[in-house]
């Protein structure tokens, strides 16, 4: 559950960095991009090792 939830919040970070982009805010795009692929992957796989 914890996973699945890591997932859908790094997904919809990442939609709102493809929408910031898109209306020309380059810097803050880029960051929500980056962001959600450190919370998806990089968050599930801290969370999995601690576990």
């Amino acid at each position: 559950m914890n996973a699945t939830l890591l997932w859908i919040i790094a997904a919809i970070v990442v939609i709102i960095g493809i929408v910031q982009l898109l209306q020309g805010q380059i810097i803050f795009g880029i960051v929500l991009i980056v962001v959600g692929c450190l919370i998806g992957p990089g968050g599930v796989s801290i969370f999995n090792k601690r576990a």
